[in-house]
């Protein structure tokens, strides 16, 4: 039997020694790293994998790691990301990076909210690092309902170690004016009701501090009215484009499901507009779904038919733009 010398023993002992600091060490850093942190909780929804993939382009999901918060994700659905236009987690790893990075960083607030303990109200307002968000929390029959930036929250306060997930069906956009006149002036289809808007003088009062929604006519739209230039918006009279365009404005900020939260059982409402008229508010049915809502429709006094949105909820530093394919009309 061949034995150790006591040297040779000294230094198995140091090995062995060494070996097990290193498989302890290792078992500590395993079971450090929290599998329940608000953006593993993300990572972990197989219904999440696009606002995963946008966590990971921007880098933010290691922030979240790293980070104590405690933080608010609003995190859209993958339904929200296809009906957005992003193909899933695909399409968002091939996106903009900027865009992306401006998306996730939008959904992101630093604190903990826990929405359905708000006060039942109409757009509380909250800032994400992205910019402003508003919150409402309001009952709509039997149901108790939390929107953001009118948007539904499906899936409300899931937990993570710091924080908290609040599953959203749509993909928020962040807002690029402060100025609602600056978000009219950017949309091509806008111009004419943009000319109109300047030349009465109202878009120096749009330019104050609102709220204000506005749902502004299309270029056809306003040459149905009979404005069918810039230059004849020019040369008619200032009062006329003022009563106008002041009964195309809202001195409140209104996304299209506050409107479905609010009315009632004949799902008609009527909306005062700025100049003291009203106009006519109707929900537009889901289809296949019973008691569901997509969107409104609107009629003018003297609208004899449906005036449609053809582009929603677009959120400005003061105020909400709807994009409406026919003018609003007072007299027939």
């Amino acid at each position: 039997m061949r034995f150790h010398s006591k040297h040779n023993l000294k230094l198995i002992a140091l090995f062995l020694l060494a070996s097990l600091a290193i498989s302890c060490r290792k078992d500590k850093d395993a079971s450090e790293f929290d599998q329940n942190k608000i953006n593993m909780v993300v990572a972990d929804n197989f219904n999440l994998s696009a606002f995963n993939a946008a966590l990971r382009r921007s880098t933010l999901d290691k922030e979240l790691q790293q980070g104590a918060g405690p933080y608010t994700l609003l995190a859209p659905s993958d339904a929200a990301f296809t009906k957005a236009g992003y193909n899933g987690a695909v399409g968002v790893l091939a996106a903009n990076a900027t865009t992306i990075a401006r998306i996730a960083n939008y959904h992101t607030l630093d604190g903990k909210y826990e929405l359905n303990k708000l006060p039942f109200l109409f757009n509380q307002e909250l800032r994400s690092r992205g910019g402003k968000l508003y919150a409402t929390h309001w009952v709509k029959g039997t149901d108790t309902v939390l929107t953001i930036n009118g948007s539904k929250i499906l899936s409300k306060n899931i937990t993570a170690s710091n924080g908290l997930v609040q599953v959203i069906d749509r993909v928020l956009t962040p807002y690029l004016h402060d100025l609602i006149g600056d978000a009219i002036a950017a949309e091509s289809s806008l111009t004419l009701f943009a000319q109109a808007l300047k030349a009465s003088g109202v878009l120096e009062k749009l330019n104050g501090k609102g709220p204000y929604t506005i749902f502004a006519p299309t270029n056809s739209a306003m040459q149905a009215l009979g404005y069918q230039s810039i230059q004849q918006i020019n040369q008619t009279d200032v009062a006329e484009l003022k009563r106008l365009v002041d009964y195309h404005i809202v001195a409140d900020r209104r996304f299209v499901y506050d409107y479905i939260l609010s009315t009632g059982p004949t799902n008609t409402a009527k909306q005062s507009m700025i100049d003291g008229n009203s106009i006519n508010v109707k929900l537009i049915t889901e289809p296949n779904s019973t008691g569901g809502f997509t969107s409104i429709s609107l009629r003018g006094i003297g609208n004899t038919a449906d005036v449609n949105l053809s582009k929603r909820d677009i959120l400005t530093g003061n105020g909400v733009l709807h994009i409406i394919d026919t003018g609003l009309r007072l007299t027939q």
